[in-house]
């Protein structure tokens, strides 16, 4: 199933997103910018039965440069993306399609911090939360602000997302009285990314499985 290029209001701007079709996902991209990979995963969420907006989040400006890819993420306006992503959010809860009016936040890398960030920030339009190793050091999150259900994907061998930094925002969340579960893989970082030479097929496809029951059980 293929999705459409789109564009879509976020408090007065425009922003490109890549929709799938079925019933409120919003999947969000790692440092490279909205590559193929980041659509492909929108349609394999579409065809697991949810509507995947992947909005863009650097306007339109991507890479296969590791050093450009850091600068863009380090550029990236934290503000400015909380406005993109509740353009986003209310474009799915508006959406025709999305029936029950729920949405998730899932991401990969620096997605997965902003997923984080979009539940942290608007738990009143985002109902659950997959992070995908994420990572972003100008993207604070607090634990006793993380409230809806969150689901985790890590890789043991990840240098860029220590495991102890994972065990404290876990812990942290858990002991405020949230839920975050999280997974851990034997994979270095960006496993789920055919693209990266950390990608490891098996565990991407038992990582996507969690990901469709854990979103379908929490999105009822």
């Amino acid at each position: 199933m293929t999705g459409t290029m789109i564009t879509f209001a976020a408090n007065s701007r425009i922003n490109n997103g890549y929709p799938g079709s079925g019933p409120g996902l919003i999947v969000l991209q790692e440092w490279w910018g909205l590559v193929g990979h980041i659509k492909d995963v929108a349609d394999q969420f579409a065809a697991a039965g949810f509507v995947a907006l992947a909005p863009d989040m650097y306007h339109g400006e991507q890479t296969s440069n590791p050093d450009q890819a850091g600068k863009l993420l380090m550029a990236l306006n934290i503000a400015e993306a909380g406005v993109d992503l509740r353009g986003a959010a209310d474009y799915l809860l508006a959406h025709p399609a999305v029936s029950p009016r729920k949405i998730g936040a899932m991401g990969f890398c620096m997605g997965g911090q902003l997923a984080l960030y979009a539940a942290q920030e608007m738990p009143e339009l985002v109902s659950a939360c997959v992070d995908f190793y994420g990572i972003h050091p100008k993207v604070e999150i607090t634990p006793s602000r993380i409230t809806v259900p969150v689901l985790g994907h890590f890789g043991k061998t990840d240098a860029s997302v220590p495991l102890a930094a994972v065990h404290a925002l876990v812990d942290g969340v858990n002991a405020a009285g949230g839920s975050f579960v999280a997974h851990e893989y034997d994979a270095g970082h960006a496993f789920c990314n055919p693209a990266r030479p950390g990608f490891d097929a098996a565990t991407a496809a038992v990582a996507f499985a969690r990901t469709v029951d854990f979103l379908k059980e929490q999105l009822r």
